[in-house]
């Protein structure tokens, strides 16, 4: 007599992945969270009465290798139980990015529900992902066509970061100073250090 009372007990799981390359200035990567958070926040009370427990994780993906290891191919990715609520492979340029690296054009990924393309996962559209895989309805299984390896402009954003957070440690001025103390044919002469105690730029 107590079967419909499945609150008493959790008697599912799901599993919810966001993997990014960025939160600090990919508009799409921060979008996408504060809609994530906010999809969960209202399904909360669904998914309680339904016995089910959410596991989110986060993962900041740093380097072309962790890229590769996650099967991680545009950003940003959500997945339940697994499966990449996407069903559309679609990406575009994304500007916000290329300031995080300065290595070339970075693309981003769009996301398509209910015929329109969004830059940022809409909340309705991870809720349904969500409640789908509760309900199983209709599962995810199809899964989008997508890169058999990590994407070139990919490679590039993750080299751009290494190669900047090196010059952020080797050299005692910041990127945007280096960027306007000289002529481009005058850098490595004018950026080097000229002593032990200040960079030539100064």
């Amino acid at each position: 007599m107590e079967n419909h009372e499945m609150d008493q007990g959790v008697i599912r799981k799901i599993d919810i992945e966001f993997l990014y390359i960025d939160l600090t200035v990919c508009t799409r990567c921060i979008g996408t969270d504060v809609n994530l958070r906010a999809a969960l926040s209202e399904v909360s009370q669904i998914l309680k009465t339904a016995g089910v427990e959410v596991s989110l994780r986060k993962t900041l993906v740093e380097s072309e290798e962790q890229a590769e290891a996650l099967g991680f191919f545009s950003s940003p990715t959500i997945r339940v139980n697994g499966k990449d609520i996407a069903l559309e492979f679609r990406e575009s340029r994304c500007a916000s990015c290329e300031t995080c690296a300065c290595n070339g054009a970075v693309h981003c990924r769009v996301w398509v529900f209910q015929g329109r393309e969004y830059t940022e996962a809409p909340k309705a559209m991870i809720i349904d992902a969500i409640l789908r895989e509760v309900y199983r309805s209709e599962s995810l299984q199809e899964r989008p066509v997508r890169p058999h390896e990590v994407p070139e402009n990919l490679r590039r954003f993750f080299a751009g970061k290494a190669a900047l957070a090196a010059v952020n440690e080797t050299s005692c001025c910041p990127p945007t100073e280096q960027t306007a103390c000289c002529e481009p044919s005058e850098k490595a002469e004018c950026c080097e250090a000229s002593d032990p105690i200040s960079c030539g730029c100064r």
